[in-house]
């Protein structure tokens, strides 16, 4: 959550801020400014973490709700509102503060339509679901590049909603940024729900696998021995994807041999390279968290800000947004300063944002019986 909230708030602040993650938006021999990069690179891991925890903390919950006995009519229905809020959020918040006048379909999209779609994808069994999510990622390079600009081409945009990403003409005004590449009237899709949904489909196997393991003694070190060897043979394809430069980058080709090459990655659709890449990384990272949990037993304070901000991640989601972006047009600042100016505005944003966060926490677990657990 920080990680994404230094990102958001360079985007509201700073002007240098790179966006070339995608063949739609990079042509050879664009600027990349190390510093400018690897501030933006940092945050990727985000949103492929975002998916992957979603569906591990769906089937934490809801196979807990299956082996209670509580009915599928209640479980699939509960999963189909949170979903619908979630796309809901994104329509008609987030677009509000980011792109007035225009629709962008971002993460909360996403996330919301992978939601719905797991509703009947539960019920499959974990072996297929593995292979069928790995079969999308493959699939979406192999037969749906991404488009930058298709007028009037309504099976385009289908193919943009579902594997590749791309921009249409609607007749939609003031599109903000995009303005920049000729394109005043249009409606963008980020983040297609079928390359995402496998990242949350991967994360479901794994809750399961924490539900089946969850009585052993060794379970945490189990754990990270699993996620250290999916993240090494993960980062492996990254290497083998980026070094033959071919297929599995989303045409977003490296150009030379170094570092910033190596790691430009496509992330709008996300390629196979980078989605082995990002999720190599957290896993990774996960089996260190694992082991450290496991050093550090119980005792672990529950005010401590990266906690916080984890327990409330839709409401920090939501929130942060609208404090960056109000906060920098009213100050003059909208993507009017640099880097220093934006890490000054992301710091000061969790001060004021922790303790409304910590708040938030505290009112939910106070009324768990109402609208807010779809939140």
């Amino acid at each position: 959550m920080i990680l994404m909230a230094t990102d958001h708030a360079s985007g509201a602040y700073n002007t240098g801020r790179l966006v070339t993650d995608s063949a739609l938006m990079y042509q050879a021999g664009m600027p990349l400014p190390p510093l400018q990069f690897f501030h933006r690179w940092l945050s990727h891991i985000c949103a492929p973490t975002f998916l992957f925890l979603a569906g591990t903390a769906l089937a934490l919950s809801i196979e807990r709700k299956v082996a209670r006995g509580d009915g599928a009519g209640s479980i699939d229905r509960d999963m189909f509102v949170r979903g619908l809020i979630i796309l809901g959020v994104d329509l008609f918040f987030i677009n509000w503060f980011w792109f007035p006048g225009a629709i962008l379909l971002q993460v909360m999209y996403a996330i919301g339509v992978a939601m719905i779609l797991m509703i009947p994808l539960r019920r499959l069994p974990s072996p297929v679901l593995i292979a069928g999510g790995i079969a999308i990622l493959f699939a979406a390079e192999l037969f749906l590049p991404p488009q930058l600009f298709v007028p009037g081409d309504a099976g385009s945009m289908f193919k943009a909603l579902t594997f590749g990403a791309g921009i249409f003409d609607t007749g939609l005004e003031n599109f903000g940024p995009w303005g920049a590449l000729g394109i005043p009237d249009a409606f963008a899709v980020g983040y297609p729900v079928l390359p995402w949904l496998a990242m949350m489909v991967f994360g479901w196997v794994f809750g399961r696998w924490l539900l089946a393991h969850k009585d052993e003694a060794d379970g945490d070190s189990r754990a990270a021995r699993l996620l250290f060897g999916i993240g090494t043979a993960s980062l492996a394809l990254f290497l083998v994807m980026r070094g033959f430069n071919t297929f599995g980058n989303e045409q977003l080709y490296r150009l030379d041999g170094s570092l910033v090459q190596w790691l430009h990655v496509s992330k709008y659709p996300p390629s196979v390279a980078f989605t082995a890449l990002e999720l190599g990384l957290m896993c990774v990272i996960l089996a260190g968290l694992f082991l450290l949990q496991r050093r550090a037993g119980e005792d672990v304070n529950p005010d401590n800000p990266v906690l916080v901000f984890g327990q409330t991640a839709f409401f920090f989601y939501v929130i942060h947004i609208f404090f960056y972006e109000t906060t920098s047009r009213l100050l003059g600042l909208h993507m009017a300063g640099g880097l220093g100016t934006s890490t000054i505005a992301m710091v000061v944003g969790l001060v004021v944002l922790y303790p409304i966060c910590r708040w938030y926490r505290s009112f939910k677990t106070a009324h768990v019986g109402t609208v807010l657990r779809y939140m």
